[in-house]
């Protein structure tokens, strides 16, 4: 702030994953994931915020997921994260609109980048009850990365929300972006689980 004078926009894009099921994985583990994919991103706005509203100019861009509208097994902890940028991207939207800051929220699919590579995957013991069912869903997860779509399409995305002359409130990304927010739509809460069962093999 002090040597640009101002910030034109702000993107909250860092994130991380640990997997494991509900029972299994630590609270040191759970802050952990939630320090880095709420808490911080609270402490990023907190820090830019002020000089936005007090110019009213910017643009706020968070970095969702997918994943928080349709929870991922045994990435409970991520998922919950995700879902509260949901939720503060929109309260947030509200609260600076008078100000003449637009918030959005920028939700990707699967993207072809090497989250997994630093994925905490050992938080549930060896001889879990899970073990099975972690496997299962370990092996869809990793097999399917490095299919999806490249990290650009995201930058692409983050780059129309930025510049959009009236950004949208949410912005999805990936080949099948579209089906979550459709099924979340048209779909009871019981298919929609279910369908995300199927897909892991449950």
């Amino acid at each position: 702030l002090e040597q640009s004078g101002g910030l034109d926009a702000v993107v909250c894009n860092a994130g991380m994953g640990i997997y494991g099921a509900v029972e299994d994985v630590s609270m040191e583990a759970a802050m952990a994931q939630f320090q880095t994919n709420f808490f911080g991103v609270l402490r990023v706005l907190r820090a830019t915020l002020p000089e936005m509203r007090e110019r009213q100019s910017g643009r706020v861009i968070l970095v969702g997921s997918l994943a928080g509208r349709a929870p991922i097994p045994f990435q409970a902890h991520y998922s919950a994260s995700k879902a509260a940028i949901d939720a503060l991207s929109g309260s947030l939207r509200n609260e600076m609109a008078p100000f003449g800051v637009h918030v959005s929220l920028v939700e990707p699919g699967d993207v072809n980048t090497p989250f997994n590579d630093a994925m905490h995957w050992t938080t549930s013991p060896e001889n879990s009850g899970y073990r099975d069912a972690l496997a299962r869903t370990e092996t869809c997860i990793r097999e399917s990365l490095p299919k999806a779509p490249p990290a650009s399409d995201v930058a692409r995305c983050i780059e129309r929300a930025l510049t959009a002359r009236s950004p949208r409130v949410r912005y999805t990304v990936g080949d099948s972006a579209w089906l979550v927010p459709f099924a979340r739509r048209v779909l009871p809460d019981r298919l929609s689980l279910a369908f995300i069962r199927k897909h892991f093999g449950l």
